[in-house]
């Protein structure tokens, strides 16, 4: 019988996943393949530390060059975080003639045009559904399952972390640093939770998204983020008054002018798919002119979802799969992108605003005067004087608008803030339409 040695590099939360699917369900992933897919080597940086999965004599080694000198493996996966040494060691399994399955986004997402370039070159393949979405199969939905389609629009829930905070805020009632100590506590966050909460993360992902599914040319950090980092509770219950829950969206949306990406917090109407994924959980709508609205929704992060997707693009990459459709994507080619990316001033959105002013006549008549000036309409208005927690003489002012261009929206509350009656900065999000 035909056998694929396999190689694994870091045996950290994913790489043990891994590990213990190879050889604790070696039969069954053998009937997916149609031959036998057999764990050869094993690459980590400490000997010395305890292991949850047994191996044989000999199979773990801290040398590299112990893997990419064996010509019997042809697959590795490369589970290593960050950007260096993981570059380095991309590049040399691609130098030594292994095919690469990874789950490293942000290796992707800032090395992509060199790994797949070498990687082209050297007649490879790099798989990477783990990348996006853990267990959620995302990355072959659009690849393939997806390909008679023109993608029209991906909105997403892409950060498991950010979605359990904000659950957590709503359910709980707590406030932004409660819910990131909990989300650490339960192993969700790490110690520095940064990129999962200012946006990074799932900017870095949407921008894999986007190479995907519209042939973008651009770098993450090109994506306009905003984080959760300074979201408040009572926004979330006013969101709720209003009829809607609030999310950390990713969004690429298609138009005449060109390709709509950004990264936000975002009211959502209560009872659509996005709104009710809760805690840990990712989800993507996707919109394709053929088949319509997609939606996906799984466990975004956690040993064994993440490590489902590894060894199912490890079985493709055995069969022979990856192989053609890794040649055929042409993900960050040379090639002329196939849509330019809209300025983001010019996308247009409706909006929830909320500002603190002072209790007194002519306040409102101020504000909607000056959104008027700037082409935002008021769409719906709450205003509760004599709450509880609020300063003397201060009360919150929230707006719903019509839609109106991102530009506008921004240079209006930079106008508002500023006038007298405001006190402190006011509150901007977008409202999915």
């Amino acid at each position: 019988m035909e056998t694929t040695r396999v190689g694994v590099v870091g045996l950290g939360t994913v790489g043990t996943g891994v590990a213990r699917l190879l050889t604790e369900h070696r039969e069954r992933i053998c009937r997916r393949a149609g031959h036998a897919v057999e764990l050869a080597r094993v690459v980590v940086a400490d000997l010395s530390k305890p292991r949850e999965v047994g191996f044989d004599s000999g199979m773990i080694t801290d040398r590299l060059a112990d893997l990419t000198a064996d010509q019997e493996i042809s697959v590795v996966c490369q589970l290593i975080g960050g950007l260096e040494p993981a570059r380095s060691i991309m590049l040399q399994l691609l130098e030594s003639g292994k095919d690469i399955v990874t789950a490293n986004k942000a290796l992707l997402a800032e090395h992509g045009p060199e790994l797949f370039d070498r990687a082209r070159e050297l007649g490879r393949s790099i798989a990477f559904e783990a990348s996006v979405g853990g267990g959620m199969p995302i990355i072959n939905s659009i690849g393939q399952c997806l390909s008679a389609n023109r993608i029209d629009s991906l909105q997403g829930i892409l950060n498991g972390t950010s979605n359990f905070i904000v659950s957590q805020m709503e359910e709980q009632g707590w406030d932004f640093p409660a819910a990131l100590a909990e989300a650490q506590t339960r192993g969700y966050a790490e110690a520095d939770p940064r990129m999962d909460i200012d946006g990074s993360d799932a900017a870095q992902k949407l921008a894999i998204l986007s190479h995907l599914a519209f042939g973008a040319r651009l770098h993450w950090t090109d994506i306009p983020c905003v984080g959760i980092d300074d979201l408040e509770v009572v926004d979330l219950k006013y969101a709720r008054q209003l009829g809607y829950r609030i999310k950390l969206l990713a969004i690429a949306q298609r138009s005449n002018a060109g390709l709509e990406l950004h990264v936000s917090p975002t009211l959502v109407r209560s009872g659509q798919p996005l709104a009710e994924v809760r805690g840990s959980f990712n989800a993507v709508s996707v919109v394709g002119d053929a088949v319509g609205r997609v939606f996906l929704q799984g466990a975004g992060a956690g040993q064994m979802p993440t490590a489902s997707a590894v060894v199912a693009d490890l079985i493709d990459t055995a069969v022979g799969r990856t192989r053609i459709t890794f040649q055929t994507l042409e993900l960050w080619s040379h090639g002329e992108a196939r849509v330019k990316i809209r300025d983001h001033a010019e996308g247009s959105a409706h909006y929830y605003l909320r500002f603190m002013v002072d209790d007194h006549p002519g306040v409102l008549a101020e504000i909607s005067g000056v959104l008027g000036r700037h082409q935002v309409s008021i769409a719906s208005l709450i205003q509760q004087p004599g709450e509880c927690g609020y300063p003397s003489g201060q009360v919150p002012l929230v707006m719903m608008t019509h839609s109106a261009s991102e530009g506008a929206a921004a240079s209006a509350m930079e106008e508002i803030e500023q006038l007298p009656s405001v006190r402190g900065p006011g509150v901007r999000m977008r409202v999915l339409s």
